[in-house]
């Protein structure tokens, strides 16, 4: 059985649309690729066939595993009334006097560049459930970190 994938609504309408822009706009296009290199003749020595071959096979696996992802999707609504850290809540944590803003979202989602961490990675995970004021560690691989929960968007 396939376990459900937390998303939050945003994340979950971002996956649908790159689902239909691949299925819309990048398959037809590299079908017709395909078939205008299968046209040029010897396919054995045609790169350019060989390339699109394997990029449309690629591509149909992105298809096949988005279309998983969403069809196993349990989108979150932002419920938050600011008490509880959650699937899609802004978190501020304090940790060596530094502040940080996060956004906790769902695995398919995380993001670290965007500071958009996964409830299921160490930090997230903790967090989840977590108030305003509450201190927790984290265990990391320069050591245990203390954080404190300062604010909860």
């Amino acid at each position: 059985m396939t376990k459900q994938i937390q998303l939050t609504e945003k994340g979950f309408e971002a996956l649908k649309k790159e689902l239909e822009r691949l299925l819309k706009v990048k398959r037809p296009a590299l079908v017709d690729r395909l078939s205008n290199a299968r046209s040029q003749g010897d396919l054995s020595e045609n790169s350019d066939y060989q390339n699109a071959k394997e990029e449309l096979e690629f591509l149909q696996g992105r298809i096949e595993e988005l279309q998983l992802v969403i069809k196993n999707a349990k989108v979150v609504k932002d419920t938050n009334n600011g008490n509880n850290v959650g699937v899609g809540t802004k978190v501020t944590v304090r940790v060596n006097g530094v502040k940080n803003t996060f956004e906790i979202v769902g695995e398919w989602e995380a993001d670290m560049t965007n500071k958009k961490i996964s409830h299921a990675s160490p930090l997230g995970s903790a967090l989840v459930g977590k108030k305003v004021g509450e201190k927790f560690e984290v265990t990391a691989p320069v050591g245990k970190i203390l954080y404190e929960v300062v604010a909860i968007d």
